[in-house]
């Protein structure tokens, strides 16, 4: 999928909304907000998450932040957001008003994660904590990344865990944890029952998110350079985002 997005653009959003109940189902890194070398750098705009909560009331609650980060460490640079979100590529699931949707999701063991931290230290590396997963990031070192997606697909096959792969980043998740479940999980639940999806992502994860809204009836949207395969429109920018969203 490497090469640029040629992808046409959506129609606006308020032509959408005039054909039927939507829902929106957003990334966040390089969707709502430009990425940083490192996870912890990442610039919020101000008024971020007051903009979200006015788009939530738009959509009679049918919004649902969609991210790889870690639920608690979307709250650290997001604030407490009282809208539907899914944190750890979709492993972690919760309600606008804070009830879990589904399982709480098993952590990894302190032996793997000494163990991934162990082979970041000695490639230099940026080892991210997740509560329900780790990430090893090589994007600062990107002629590491063969090397780094081996070791990764090799400890994820001992542990029966999954590998996934984005911009600059290997992660290693449970089964399942994958941003297409997130979608149908909310999917099957008010206020998202029998609306037409949309998910907004820019990374190879979100192709994930893409194929849950085609199978309930929706599309995908592509933000960036990046060609997608399963996205149906694309957005340039995190700036463009914000203009489609009207936020």
């Amino acid at each position: 999928m490497d090469g640029p997005n040629t992808l046409p653009p959506p129609p606006p959003l308020a032509q959408l909304l005039a054909s039927g109940p939507a829902a929106l189902f957003l990334d966040f890194d390089g969707t709502l907000v430009e990425i940083a070398p490192r996870p912890g750098d990442i610039h919020v705009p101000d008024g971020l998450l007051g903009r979200l909560h006015a788009l939530r009331d738009r959509l009679d609650g049918r919004l649902a932040l969609v991210s790889g980060r870690a639920l608690d460490d979307l709250t650290g640079h997001l604030g407490q957001p009282a809208i539907c979100r899914a944190g750890s590529h979709g492993a972690s699931r919760f309600l606008a008003d804070g009830t879990r949707l589904g399982d709480e999701p098993q952590r990894l063991s302190d032996a793997a994660i000494a163990e991934l931290r162990a082979f970041a230290d000695a490639h230099g590396l940026f080892y991210e904590t997740k509560t329900h997963g780790g990430a090893l990031h090589f994007r600062a070192a990107p002629e590491k990344r063969e090397a780094t997606l081996a070791f990764a697909r090799e400890f994820a096959a001992a542990r029966e865990l999954c590998v996934t792969s984005g911009k600059g980043v290997a992660e290693l998740v449970r089964p399942g944890a994958t941003k297409a479940a997130a979608v149908s999980a909310f999917m099957e639940v008010a206020p998202f029952a029998g609306a037409s999806p949309v998910f907004i992502g820019d990374d190879v994860t979100d192709e994930d998110g893409f194929a849950g809204a085609v199978e309930h009836g929706g599309f995908g949207i592509a933000v960036g350079e990046r060609a997608s395969e399963g996205a149906r429109y694309g957005l340039d920018s995190v700036a463009a985002v914000h203009h489609w969203l009207e936020i």
